[in-house]
């Protein structure tokens, strides 16, 4: 699964010299904002969709938890373009992380506690395997999305997806391929790692951002190629019937793409396969790679495109230094 390429605290490096110490302050406690972005092969070369947004998420879900990147928006995304040349990859997932590293065991990290970044990119087809091409067959979990001021749900951060695990292994146990999550009020919410859509009479319907939800990107990007294509959107909220009288269901993300639903707690979702709405959202979403669907919003960028030189670009807030080992431990992983 591994690439023989990463990013780690600045420089490009061999996958396995980019070690965590066992005391790293994430591993006991969650303190990591991360992102997930893809590549895609397009005619052009490799292409990032939506690199910046997804940096400028990073940024922000830091910010909640006053994590200090120590580099500037700039410089990750020059990082990750490096990844991906360093390892030649046509396409990719990529994952940027930022956590609290080694230092003490409090709750509360200390101000000069050190903070780890790191950005890795591997070969990653379909996150739902052949459920992106027959449709998902999903089912509304037990499990709850956070209350609004318990875990702020717009920040992608790692302790956030303990939630999502116990609906996905709810979900698998089941014999289903994903799971959906109500929230605090017993509305829809999401996937356990997706935004969730709608089509109901020829509109597509979607939970609002105050749902529990992450503000996907991918999300943004369907709600901005459905208006492209005269599909009318409504942010709402909705409740759990809504998902058996719809006569679509779809589920987004950047890892899930664009996946159809055909199932929901074993009831057929229309006629039990991706509908044309969703089919359509599809092509035209996939049609931005291979130079079907034009790149008016200027979502796509190049891989083998100049990158100004480091040092013209603006200094990061400081450099980060190697991680400090606290002396009584020397075992990592």
């Amino acid at each position: 699964m591994s690439t023989p390429f990463l990013w780690h605290n600045g420089q490009i490096k061999p996958w396995a010299e980019a070690s965590v110490h066992v005391s790293t302050h994430a591993l006991h406690y969650g303190s990591s904002v991360f992102e997930g972005e893809r590549v895609y092969a397009t005619p052009r070369g490799p292409a990032y969709f939506r690199l910046g947004e997804h940096t400028r998420r990073l940024f922000e879900s830091a910010r909640v938890y006053e994590i200090d990147i120590g580099y500037s928006e700039d410089e990750i995304n020059a990082a990750c373009v490096d990844v991906i040349r360093a390892n030649q990859m046509p396409s990719a997932y990529v994952r940027p992380i930022v956590f609290r590293g080694a230092g003490g065991l409090g709750v509360l990290a200390k101000r000069d506690d050190p903070v780890d970044v790191a950005i890795i990119a591997l070969h990653w087809g379909a996150y739902l395997g052949d459920a992106a091409e027959r449709g998902a067959d999903v089912c509304v979990s037990s499990w709850q999305r956070p209350a609004p001021n318990t875990i702020p749900g717009w920040a992608k951060a790692g302790g956030n997806y303990l939630n999502s695990q116990l609906i996905g292994l709810e979900a698998r146990r089941n014999g289903y391929d994903e799971g959906i999550a109500l929230g605090h009020n017993g509305l829809l919410s999401e996937g356990a790692g997706e935004n969730l859509f709608l089509v109901k009479r020829g509109k597509l319907l979607t939970p609002p951002s105050s749902a529990g939800i992450l503000a996907g990107i991918t999300r943004d990007a369907v709600i901005t190629l459905a208006a492209d294509l005269g599909i009318a959107v409504e942010e709402r909220d909705l409740p759990r019937e809504a998902l058996y009288s719809a006569d679509e269901v779809f589920m987004t993300g950047t890892a899930v793409e664009i996946t159809p639903v055909r199932s929901v707690d074993r009831k057929a979702i229309g006629a039990g396969t991706p509908g044309p709405i969703t089919q359509q959202l599809r092509q035209a979403f996939f049609g931005l790679f291979d130079g079907r669907t034009e790149d008016r919003w200027n979502w796509l960028s190049l891989v083998n495109a100049v990158v100004p030189d480091r040092e013209d670009q603006e200094p990061a807030i400081h450099r980060r230094t190697p991680q400090q080992q606290p002396a009584s431990m020397e075992a990592s992983a």
